[in-house]
C-alpha cells in the first residue's frame, strides 16, 4: 500500500484557503494568499493544511517559519548544538552529511545592525527572536533544501526595511509620443466640423516627413469639404462666396 500523499482537489483546497484567510490566522489577509501557500505545500508532497502551520506571510511575502525549516532540518538527517542561549547571544552548530558543519550566532548587537522593523519583538523575546534567526542561516548555509527557497518572518523584515529606504529617482526624460499616420488619417476624414480638424493639429505635428506631409493635404481637403456642406450663413454676405477653410497647411 502506498504511503504517497493523495492530491488534493483543487476544489477542495479552495474551501480550505477561504477558511484559512477568513480565520484571520497565520498572516494570511486573503484566500488567494492561503491558496497559493497550499499548493507550494502539496507540491512538496505535504498536505495543504501544513501551509497554515508552517508558512507564514510577511508584509505581503511567503515565508517559513523558524521552526519548521529546523524540523524539516532534522528529518532530513542534518544535527544542531546549541553552544549558547541567552538574551544578548545564541550560537549553535549546524551539521549534515551532505553540507557538512558550520557554526553561526546572532547578538543583540547584531541585531541592532541590522535595523529590523520589529525591534518590539527583539526587546520583548530577545532569545526567541536570536534563536528563529540562528536556525535560518544555520539551515539554509548547510542544507538549503530544506528551507524551499524561502525566508524566515525575522529575516523578511529586515530586507523589507532595506528595501523600504528612499532611492533617488531617474530622471528618464520626456516620452516620445509616437502617432500612427492611419489613425490621424482616419480621425481627419470622420470630422465633421473645422473644430474637429482643429483639435487633430497636435497629432499631426507629431508626425515627420511624407507622413506629415500627407496628413496635412488630407486636413486641407476635408477642410473644403466642410466648408463646402455648411449653410449659407456661413457665406460672405456680399460676395455669397463660401468662406475659406482654416490653414491647417500653415507650419505646425
Amino acid at each position: 500500500m502506498s504511503n504517497a500523499l493523495a492530491i488534493i482537489p483543487v476544489q477542495d483546497v479552495e474551501r480550505m484557503a477561504l477558511a484559512v484567510a477568513k480565520s484571520g490566522l497565520f498572516g494570511v489577509s486573503t484566500a488567494d494568499q492561503a491558496m497559493a501557500l497550499m499548493l507550494v505545500a502539496q507540491a512538496e508532497g505535504l498536505h495543504p493544511a501544513i501551509a497554515a502551520r508552517d508558512y507564514h506571510i510577511i508584509k505581503g511575502r511567503p515565508t517559513l517559519k523558524s521552526d519548521a525549516m529546523l524540523a524539516r532540518f532534522l528529518q532530513a538527517g542534518g544535527r544542531v548544538e546549541w553552544l549558547e542561549y541567552t538574551d544578548q547571544r545564541v550560537a549553535a552548530k549546524f551539521s549534515h552529511p551532505a553540507g557538512g558543519s558550520i557554526e553561526v550566532d546572532w547578538t543583540s548587537e547584531r541585531v541592532q545592525r541590522a535595523d529590523t522593523t520589529n525591534k518590539s519583538m527583539h526587546k520583548q523575546y530577545p532569545r526567541q527572536m536570536l534563536r528563529a534567526r540562528v536556525i535560518s542561516e544555520g539551515v539554509r548555509t548547510v542544507f538549503p533544501g530544506c528551507t524551499s527557497g524561502m525566508y524566515a518572518p525575522e529575516e523578511i523584515e529586515t530586507t523589507q526595511s532595506a528595501s523600504m529606504q528612499p532611492r533617488n529617482p531617474k530622471d528618464m526624460g520626456n516620452a516620445e509620443i509616437v502617432v500612427d499616420l492611419q489613425q490621424v488619417l482616419k480621425r481627419i476624414q470622420d470630422a465633421s466640423s473645422v473644430d474637429d480638424l482643429e483639435a487633430i493639429r497636435p497629432d499631426i505635428r507629431r508626425l515627420r516627413g511624407d507622413d506629415k506631409q500627407s496628413a496635412l493635404v488630407a486636413a486641407k481637403q476635408r477642410g473644403e469639404q466642410i466648408r463646402a456642406s455648411q449653410s449659407i450663413s456661413d457665406a460672405d454676405p456680399e460676395t455669397g462666396e463660401i468662406l475659406p477653410p482654416t490653414n491647417l497647411q500653415e507650419e505646425i
